[in-house]
C-alpha cells in the first residue's frame, strides 16, 4: 500500500491506503455507524502500524469514544463498561485487553464548536509532536469558522471545506471528515442508497474532497438481501468519488452489539474471538494517554 491503509482488506486494495495530502469525505444517515467506523479505522491503524491517529470528536466526549473502543477491542458491551457491573471473569477480560490500549498512539480531542482555526493550530501542533499520520474529524457540520459575517451556511461549510484541503496538503497526511446526509435519502424509493447530491451543504464539499464514501446499512431499511447475499450484520461502504481511481462498493461486516466494523467474514467468528477475552490472540489496540503528560493548555487528550 502506498497510503494509510484503513485495516479493510478489499478496501485498501481498491485506494491503496489513504493517500497524502487526500481530503476524505465519509457521509451516512444517523444510525449508520459513522463514529464506529472511524474508531474502527483509528484501531486498525493505531494497532498494525503503530501510526499516530488523532481524532477531533465535535459531536460525543473522549470518554464515551474510549469506552466504545474498549466495548469493541474487549467483546464487552459498552452498557456494562459504563455501570460497571461485571462478572469477575469478565474483569478479568477487561484488564487483559485494555493493557495495551494505553500506549497506541491516538489522540482525542473533544472540544465542543471547534473552529477552522483551532482546529489547524491543534493539528500543526501534533505533527510537530507526535508526527501524526492522519487526522479524523467528527463532524463537518459542527465545525464554525471562527469568523463574523461568514455567510449562510453552505458558504461557510464551503471555507471549513477547502480549509481542511489545504490543511491537508500542508501538513502532507490525509485528513478524513464526517459528514451528515440531507433527508431525502429517506424519502426516496428503491433501496435508498445515498448518491453525492445527498451531501448536506453539498456542494464545496463534494468538490473538494479527493474521495467520498457513503455508508450504508440494507438491513436498517428492512432489506434483508440483496444481490450480495444476506445483509444481516453487513454494511456497504459506497466509493462514490474517487479522483485518483475507481469508484466502487466493498461488503464490511458490523458488529452492532460493539459498535465495531470488520473485514466481511463470518460474524459468528467474529463474535466467539471477541468472548473468548483470556485465550484470544488476535491483534490488541492500544491507545495512549501520553498527551495527559503535557501541561500544554491547547493541545487534545
Amino acid at each position: 500500500l502506498t497510503g494509510v491503509p484503513s485495516g479493510f482488506s478489499d478496501l485498501d486494495r481498491i485506494t491503496g491506503g489513504w493517500q497524502k495530502s487526500d481530503l476524505i469525505v465519509i457521509a451516512a444517515r444517523p444510525g449508520m455507524g459513522k463514529t464506529a467506523f472511524i474508531l474502527s479505522m483509528a484501531r486498525n491503524i493505531a494497532l498494525t502500524k503503530k501510526r499516530p491517529v488523532a481524532i477531533f470528536s465535535l459531536e460525543m466526549s473522549a470518554i464515551q469514544l474510549v469506552t466504545r473502543l474498549i466495548s469493541a477491542e474487549s467483546g464487552l458491551p459498552a452498557e456494562k463498561l459504563r455501570s460497571g457491573q461485571l462478572q469477575n471473569f469478565e474483569w478479568e477480560q477487561l484488564n487483559v485487553k485494555i493493557t495495551p490500549l494505553l500506549e497506541a498512539p491516538i489522540y482525542i480531542d473533544d472540544t465542543p464548536s471547534l473552529s477552522i482555526f483551532e482546529l489547524r493550530a491543534k493539528c500543526r501542533r501534533l505533527k510537530e509532536q507526535y508526527d501524526i499520520s492522519i487526522v479524523m474529524i467528527d463532524y463537518i457540520q459542527l465545525m464554525s469558522t471562527g469568523i463574523e459575517n461568514r455567510g449562510n451556511r453552505e458558504q461557510e461549510i464551503a471555507l471549513i471545506s477547502r480549509s481542511l484541503k489545504a490543511l491537508a496538503k500542508e501538513l502532507d497526511i490525509p485528513v478524513i471528515i464526517l459528514s451528515q446526509l440531507n433527508r431525502s435519502v429517506e424519502t426516496r424509493g428503491g433501496p435508498k442508497k445515498p448518491i453525492l447530491s445527498d451531501l448536506r451543504e453539498s456542494g464545496a464539499i463534494e468538490q473538494d474532497a479527493d474521495l467520498v464514501l457513503f455508508i450504508y446499512r440494507p438491513e436498517y431499511y428492512k432489506i434483508e438481501s440483496d444481490d450480495k447475499g444476506s445483509t444481516h450484520n453487513k454494511a456497504d461502504i459506497i466509493i462514490a468519488k474517487h479522483r485518483n481511481g475507481k469508484t466502487d462498493e466493498v461488503r464490511l461486516q458490523f458488529i452492532d452489539k460493539f459498535a465495531r466494523f470488520t473485514d466481511n467474514i463470518d460474524v459468528t467468528q467474529i463474535a466467539s474471538s471477541l468472548s473468548m477475552g483470556l485465550n484470544y490472540q488476535g491483534p490488541t489496540l492500544t491507545m495512549p494517554s501520553k498527551m495527559n503528560q503535557d501541561n500544554t493548555d491547547d493541545i487534545p487528550y
